[in-house]
């Protein structure tokens, strides 16, 4: 004797019959597909943004650091402003081109909370806007990591062949001494 099995009706703009086993494992596929996916590319993070001391962006109570970058300790400190090419350190180029939102887009996560990002400036529905880590490696503020892609390594050796930014402060001191030279 053949018994029927009991059918779930499953409504998604049309109407289908669905068998219960059917449903479960539709609904497990998506959950694991959710799961595989890497937490940090599910969402964004956008707002205006606070240039803090250390070149870090607090956006909505998230730290940000910009990804595939390392900004040395020389190119932090707020020393100069030239009016050709304009701030000269890491800070100050940030403050100045971080007005109105930012977007950005989380490539990991730190210990303690903060967020290794992507950012862009003036990003519209059309443009993807302005990258800050490649801005701030293109002016000499900054040093392309070994995870970074390849044309933050090319601006960064662009920005080296031209002397900007750290690539470009005369070395005349080494640990606070006035450099002597040799004799």
């Amino acid at each position: 004797m053949h018994h029927a099995q009991p059918q779930l009706m499953v409504f998604f703009g049309s109407s289908k019959v669905v068998r219960p086993r059917t449903a479960i494992t539709l609904v497990l596929a998506f959950a694991l597909a959710l799961l595989a996916m890497d937490s940090h590319a599910l969402y964004e993070i956008v707002g205006r943004p606070f240039v803090q001391e250390d070149c870090t962006i607090e956006i909505n109570n998230h730290v940000v650091h910009l990804y595939g970058i390392y900004i040395p300790p020389s190119a932090r400190e707020d020393r100069c402003w030239n009016l050709r090419r304009g701030p000269c350190t890491a800070r100050a180029a940030l403050d100045f081109r971080v007005q109105g939102f930012v977007h950005c887009y989380p490539q990991g996560k730190y210990d303690d909370g903060s967020v290794s990002a992507v950012c862009y400036v003036n990003h519209t529905t059309f443009h993807q806007g302005i990258d800050l880590a490649a801005y701030l490696l293109k002016a000499g503020c900054a040093l392309a990591t070994d995870d970074a892609p390849l044309e933050y390594r090319a601006y960064e050796r662009k920005a080296q062949s031209l002397g900007l930014g750290v690539w470009g402060f005369p070395v005349d001191t080494i640990n606070g001494q006035p450099f002597q030279g040799h004799r």
